[in-house]
């Protein structure tokens, strides 16, 4: 088992770009649940009827309703630095997604369109009608696929590096799956839980500590295995249910935001390449999109440079 994990390391190194990490270690206060953890914003949690889960989300603001889905292995504390700004002028709605954060935990497929499932029914149990989508990595291909199953209920996509715009061979798919395990995620060193949070920006900000000091305190949380296997599902079903061949049916306004130094699309241990061809090779595919590639940014392109994204967002919006 020690050999498998290490060689899970190795490969997280390689994929992710693991190098110097700046994020200062503090002392970590260890949760006893997940429900523990500290968010800036006050959140609160609906029951769905249909699928059985609670999911948290913070609701502030009012007008336009933009709903803010993370990625993977995150919450919604990711984005902080937009719904601070955001919400003086729209209904800004943060939410975790099950097996996540402070949502319920209760062992799912993981499938984007189970995702896509407990986005529509979050829609209709807060009774929002259509409303924008804003999708961070997984989250963006959870935003595509919502859009194409549920488009009657999708306003428009705001998309920040987002997956699903790479496409990978039956045997690259099959690789992630046999890499991804859940003693992988759930032993994954102090080490490489700096660095691999360290390899999401071009220039890691003070302000993301807390995503470090967070992803440590939660491994003493009863519900912290049930928060790996989550992430386990969710691998999975990202290589399970690609987009990329239906972007073309995406007929809403759409905006997508690429970091131009994004360390995680494409994926360099499978695909090398530049972020900026994934991007443009996507976009092209949706009719009528609008591509932003911003400099000096990385994967995490919405928390590093908040300014760009939160000023394209409102005049996408108005």
């Amino acid at each position: 088992m020690k050999k498998r994990i290490n060689t899970f390391l190795i490969i997280l190194a390689t994929l992710f770009g693991f190098g110097q990490c700046t994020t200062p270690y503090k002392a970590i206060q260890n949760l006893k649940s997940m429900d523990e953890l500290h968010y800036r914003d006050a959140s609160k949690k609906v029951h769905l009827p249909v699928s059985g889960y609670d999911i948290a989300y913070s609701d502030q603001g009012s007008g336009k309703t933009i709903i803010f889905i993370h990625g993977l292995g995150s919450y919604l504390p990711a984005w902080n630095r937009n719904v601070n700004e955001l919400r003086k002028s729209y209904r800004c709605i943060a939410i975790d997604l099950p097996g996540y954060g402070k949502s319920s935990k209760q062992p799912h497929s993981g499938k984007m369109s189970f995702y896509a499932g407990i986005v529509k029914e979050l829609i209709q149990e807060l009774q929002l009608g259509k409303v924008y989508l804003a999708g961070h990595s997984m989250g963006g291909q959870i935003s595509m696929t919502t859009d194409l199953l549920y488009p009657e209920i999708v306003e428009g996509l705001i998309l920040v590096d987002p997956a699903g715009f790479e496409s990978f061979t039956k045997g690259q798919k099959q690789w992630f799956r046999d890499v991804m395990t859940l003693d992988g995620v759930r032993l994954t060193t102090t080490e490489a839980i700096q660095s691999n949070l360290a390899s999401n920006f071009y220039d890691l900000p003070k302000e993301a500590d807390f995503m470090v000091t967070d992803r440590m305190a939660m491994r003493t949380a009863s519900d912290f295995n049930a928060y790996c296997y989550a992430v386990v599902q969710s691998v999975s079903g990202m290589v399970n249910e690609p987009v990329l061949p239906y972007l073309s049916d995406i007929k809403c306004p759409t905006l997508i935001f690429f970091g131009e130094n994004d360390n995680l699309i494409p994926n360099r241990y499978l695909n090398p390449g530049r972020t900026a061809d994934i991007a443009k090779t996507g976009a092209a595919k949706i009719p009528g999109s609008k591509l932003v590639m911003v400099p000096k940014a990385g994967h995490f392109m919405m928390f590093e440079k908040p300014e760009v994204f939160n000023a394209e967002v409102k005049k996408f919006l108005n």
